[in-house]
């Protein structure tokens, strides 16, 4: 049995008002690029060298993440993928600045927009998929984009996000702070199900420190927001932040110097998209084009 479509305590509306909202190409989230870096060290195990990728949503994925994977594929051409039209006018201002010519120092162009269908080599999708309302259509939308042999990365939060906030907040008897994370083993079944093949999964766990709760606050809005379909309803005055303040207090670390801890659980995600399978009836026939066609892909053929 397949998981749900979302997770069931996200809510779409929120989440689309979320993915609209105006985003500054130079303000990526520390976290974001740290993960992206992180992720990246996972290409040194990949042989494939695209001619054609895509990173999905840069703005929020990662600027300085995006400039790395540049320089790793310089002969490759790369797409800027932005669903929302304020986040693509960004991404094209981005790329017409002059130290990301420099950066892209072939001379290939950074276009912006969505790629046509099946024609990437690579997409990369950093951080995206825990905020989204319909991750396996979005999964699907990916498996579309790729050629046969091209291969998706991407990262996300996992389910142990934020553990000792939730912790604070369940104690003080208040609403959810976040919406639930899907687990990677989810993640591995809804690839599946989308058309991917021999999907890697695997996660770590990150340890924040902060030196006061605002630090700790500030950072977490720049993450997210509360996307929990029964999160508080209404407007919380001085009191109410008072209150979280001190109770933030509880995450200080007893064995360091008071520092305030919050934990990340991030899921990192790899998958290919295989050759097509034929659909086989009580009688199958195969046109001879067609056929070409599948040895081809499958390397079965030469001329």
């Amino acid at each position: 049995m397949f998981p749900v479509s979302r997770p069931p305590s996200l809510d779409p509306v929120a989440a689309a008002r979320w993915l609209a909202k105006p985003l500054s190409a130079l303000n990526s989230p520390w976290l974001h690029e740290e993960v992206a870096s992180r992720m990246q060290e996972r290409l040194d195990f990949i042989k494939l060298k695209p001619r054609q990728w895509a990173h999905w949503e840069p703005l929020r994925g990662g600027v300085k993440a995006h400039a790395a994977l540049v320089q790793r594929y310089p002969d490759a051409r790369a797409w800027l993928a932005c669903e929302n039209l304020g986040h693509r006018q960004e991404a094209q201002s981005l790329c017409a600045r002059k130290w990301w010519q420099v950066i892209n120092g072939s001379g290939r162009r950074q276009l912006v927009g969505q790629p046509a269908e099946q024609s990437l080599d690579m997409l990369w999708a950093n951080m995206q998929l825990h905020t989204c309302p319909d991750p396996q259509g979005l999964l699907q939308t990916w498996h579309q984009a790729l050629a046969v042999n091209g291969f998706l990365m991407f990262s996300c939060l996992g389910p142990d996000t934020l553990r000792e906030l939730r912790a604070v907040y369940a104690c003080a008897g208040w609403p959810e702070p976040s919406h639930e994370f899907t687990d990677m083993h989810d993640w591995g079944d809804m690839l599946v199900q989308a058309g991917f093949a021999e999907p890697v999964m695997d996660m770590e766990r990150i340890t924040l420190t902060y030196a006061s709760p605002e630090s700790l606050l500030r950072e977490l809005r720049e993450l997210g927001q509360n996307l929990h379909i029964h999160r508080f309803a209404g407007l919380r005055g001085r009191a109410w932040k008072q209150s979280l303040t001190t109770a933030l207090m509880t995450l200080a670390r007893t064995e360091a110097d008071g520092r305030l801890s919050l934990s990340f659980e991030i899921v990192y995600g790899h998958a290919l998209k295989p050759l097509p399978r034929v659909k086989l009836a009580t009688k199958t026939e195969i046109g001879l084009s067609q056929m070409r066609n599948m040895l081809r892909s499958s390397g079965g053929m030469s001329a």
